[in-house]
């Protein structure tokens, strides 16, 4: 709190100053070529980097006038530069507090002599945009050299943009960022003050980006950096609005690219970003016909590289004679024996089951036992080959004969796979009833054991038994 008694209290700190010449100039001092002379050797050794020089003869002019001629307040900033010097040499505790205090005087000093009229001005907004200069730089020197308590830190700086509003240095912008995210992490400043923070900071830097060409290039980036230190804590502080429009201009600029799709969902649906928001839809709407055209993409590489796949697929759909195609693309395409015995087994099932082709599936199958020996399941769909077909093969006769095949197929399965073997013997058992009738063969004058052709597309040389 600033006041204009006989000292200035200030976030904290109580600085004793000599009000009777805090606002003086030299004109009408009785010193005034002395003055003039120390402001001129000192101003010299500034140049030149001549830090103790500089910091005698500021101290002389200083003290007697602080305003110079009246028309110039550079012996306040160049004093702040000078005690920052000596801050950074200072070898003792003691000596730092007391330049650090003396840093904070200067700067009351100055702000006391705007507030009194002892610093003139042309009207309110001049004054307070002096005002907002001073704390605006006192902010950053008590963040940056003097290391001062955050909440006196974040007074300097609210009291900055309470006064200046847009226009403020973006000098501020990182102390501010970095202060109210770490006392919002740490419980020491409400979500709502960080929020107010935020939107204040964030109006400066957007008015100067487009009302100051000659520092827009500055405030660009120190906004990019304060948001990054912001972007720290988000999460907790801002709405689905906040997401929206931090996102939109990104989205803009890159309409296609899925990952900032994804992202923008994601955040805004999280953020429970009504369903049907503009923004949401068109992204949503965006991202739809693109996850469809990828997943199709996908589906075709997937399957151009997994013709099995598409076999499957095809069967189940139907398209049999396509399904025989694609299982012949990945036949030719398998150099693992077991793996190409069980794609030539799916292939002879569909010959069979579904196109009828016995023949053809007959010595798919046999291909498949081939590959794989000791698998009793190619024999065990040969056998029902034979039973399903047996009925079509001429008489009552030679439909039996084809029985015998079928079960010399079951029983060949059941000797080499114990796998099939409980089925095998369920189909054998089935078939039992429906070999030759002994009396028919007797009439033929065939024999039990001796060896007949069953004759038909199955062409088996059986040995004859009877029921």
């Amino acid at each position: 709190m600033l006041t204009l008694k006989n000292s200035l209290i200030f976030t904290g700190m109580l600085i004793v100053l000599d009000l009777s010449g805090q606002c003086e100039s030299w004109n009408n001092s009785p010193m005034k070529d002395e003055l003039e002379n120390y402001h001129v050797i000192y101003k010299q050794a500034l140049k030149v980097e001549d830090w103790p020089t500089a910091s005698e003869n500021w101290e002389k002019v200083f003290v007697k006038a602080p305003l110079a001629d009246g028309k110039r307040e550079s012996h306040f900033w160049d004093g702040a530069e000078i005690i920052k010097w000596k801050f950074n040499q200072a070898q003792n505790d003691a000596d730092k507090k007391a330049l650090k205090e003396r840093l904070i005087g200067i700067y009351n000093q100055y702000i006391s002599c705007v507030n009194s009229g002892g610093i003139a001005t042309s009207g309110e907004e001049e004054k307070n945009n002096k005002l907002a200069y001073a704390y605006g730089r006192l902010a950053f020197d008590m963040y940056y050299t003097l290391n001062v308590a955050y909440s006196q830190n974040l007074e300097a700086i609210n009291n900055a943009i309470k006064f200046g509003g847009v226009n403020n240095e973006y000098i501020i912008f990182d102390p501010a960022a970095s202060i109210s995210v770490y006392q919002f992490k740490n419980n020491g400043m409400p979500k709502n003050d960080v929020i107010e923070l935020y939107t204040k900071l964030n109006e400066i830097a957007d008015y100067n980006i487009n009302n100051n060409p000659s520092l827009s290039a500055y405030y660009s980036q120190a906004k990019e950096n304060m948001n990054g230190t912001f972007g720290t804590i988000e999460n907790e502080l801002f709405d689905y609005t906040y997401f929206k429009e931090k996102f939109q201009p990104e989205y803009e600029s890159d309409p296609d690219n899925p990952a900032v799709m994804k992202k923008i969902i994601q955040k805004l649906k999280e953020k429970d970003c009504p369903a049907d928001d503009q923004f949401l839809v068109q992204v949503s709407n965006k991202w739809a016909k693109y996850a469809a055209e990828k997943n199709a993409e996908l589906q075709a590489e997937f399957e151009a590289n997994n013709p099995a796949y598409s076999a499957k697929q095809l069967y189940e759909a139907g398209k049999y004679g396509e399904a025989i195609d694609k299982y012949d693309e990945a036949i030719a395409g398998e150099s693992d024996p077991a793996k190409k015995a069980s794609l030539l087994f799916a292939k002879a099932s569909i010959q069979f089951r579904k196109l009828s082709q016995y023949s053809t599936a007959r010595s798919t199958a046999y291909e498949a036992a081939k590959l794989k020996p000791g698998w009793g399941r190619p024999y065990m769909l040969i056998g029902d080959m034979y039973g399903k077909s047996a009925r079509s093969c001429g008489d009552a006769w030679t439909q039996r004969l084809c029985i015998i095949a079928a079960i010399d197929k079951y029983a060949y399965a059941k000797s080499i796979d114990t796998d099939v073997a409980d089925e095998a013997a369920d189909r054998i058992s089935s078939y039992y009833g429906s070999l030759p009738d002994q009396e028919t063969g007797f009439m033929r004058g065939v024999k039990e054991g001796s060896s007949l052709n069953t004759g038909c597309w199955i062409s088996e040389n059986v040995k004859v038994r009877y029921k």
